[in-house]
């Protein structure tokens, strides 16, 4: 298992997205004014930039989330947001042409962690 993500929560889209890039040197590689996220790239772990978020939060990437969330509920894991398409990704912004899976569970201390897959086309 790896890191897939990492979400940060900000305030201003613009200020944070001008930081950040000064930071990575690097523009980013997606932004969405509504809902009001930005992406970038850090060697195939991406920031996410979210005025939404919650102050921090970890994606972890896992070969398929359907499977690994129904392992973790048969180990009395919290299943916090069922598997579901997060993103259509048919031109491979975030990697091969695919969808992005996404689902949510709960750790030991109520912090929501990320689990993520990608369903190649």
């Amino acid at each position: 298992m790896k890191f897939r993500q990492v979400s940060l929560r900000i305030s201003d889209l613009e200020r944070a997205t001008t930081f950040y890039a000064k930071i990575f040197g690097a523009s980013p590689i997606a932004s969405f004014d509504e809902p009001g996220f930005v992406f970038f790239d850090l060697e195939g772990v991406r920031l996410l930039l979210d005025v939404n978020a919650p102050k921090s939060g970890i994606y972890l990437e896992v070969s398929d989330v359907r499977r690994k969330v129904e392992e973790l509920r048969i180990e009395g894991v919290k299943i916090v947001n069922e598997p579901h398409i997060v993103f259509p990704d048919a031109n491979g912004l975030f990697g091969p042409p695919g969808n992005e899976w996404l689902a949510f569970i709960e750790d030991s201390e109520g912090n929501l962690v990320g689990l993520m897959s990608r369903e190649v086309l």
